[in-house]
């Protein structure tokens, strides 16, 4: 079903690139779909939406030979979405202002993060909320024009950690605990998440001033970044 690699990434860098083809893509979603996009008051935004679950029917069409349109997704308990039919294909969606990045794979847990940066005045707040004590240590180490970056870096890897799991942001982003000796591995993980051991990390090399990460419990897997 998949190329030799064990994980595919697709990155676009400016969805709105793709404006010209939004008819092609509203013509494959799916009436839930559809009454989501038209839910968005701002016209981008619903543009945005049209366009990047076109973009991944299509990339999951070519891993199960099916018709775009005729792809049933749906939603766990906790906005996970799945394929009821080909539940061995994983996959997760993550986008930041006009970037987006879907990760494809089989017979795994998969999330995936980016995030586009930004300056912030205080980042002692967040870090305060979102970070353990090992994390924040490390954090409060770096000198000040690197604590920025570095938040960023222990972002991205939490959030794609709760998409894996897919239980929402009652995991406690606190309680993903991230080490900060080896960033492609976990110290603590919530108890809904299993064992550190079992996930591992994957930085994502994207463009500049961008941030992204995937975790999967498919761990030591070959990665393929796919340029939209």
């Amino acid at each position: 079903m998949l190329s030799s690699f064990d994980i595919d990434i697709y990155h676009a860098s400016a969805v709105s690139s793709f404006a010209p083809r939004l008819s092609e893509y509203l013509a494959i979603l799916d009436k839930e779909e559809i009454a989501t996009a038209e839910r968005f008051k701002f016209p981008g935004l619903r543009q945005r939406y049209i366009i990047s679950h076109g973009i991944l029917r299509q990339l999951l069409a070519k891993y199960i030979h099916e018709s775009a349109a005729d792809l049933r997704i749906k939603k766990a308990e906790f906005g996970k979405p799945f394929l009821p039919d080909y539940p061995e294909l994983s996959f997760n969606m993550s986008h930041s202002g006009d970037m987006l990045a879907l990760a494809i794979s089989s017979q795994c847990q998969l999330g995936i993060d980016i995030e586009c940066y930004k300056t912030r005045n205080a980042w002692e707040g967040l870090v305060k909320k979102c970070f353990a004590p090992e994390e924040t240590d490390y954090w409060y180490s770096l000198d000040k024009t690197d604590r920025g970056p570095a938040f960023y870096q222990f972002w991205v890897k939490k959030e794609a950690f709760v998409k894996a799991v897919g239980k929402g942001i009652i995991l406690g982003l606190d309680q993903c605990v991230i080490n900060p000796d080896n960033f492609a591995s976990f110290l603590r993980v919530p108890k809904l998440g299993g064992l550190a051991a079992q996930w591992q990390i994957y930085s994502l090399n994207l463009s500049e001033n961008e941030f992204g990460a995937v975790v999967s419990d498919k761990l030591n897997a070959e990665l393929r970044l796919i340029e939209l």
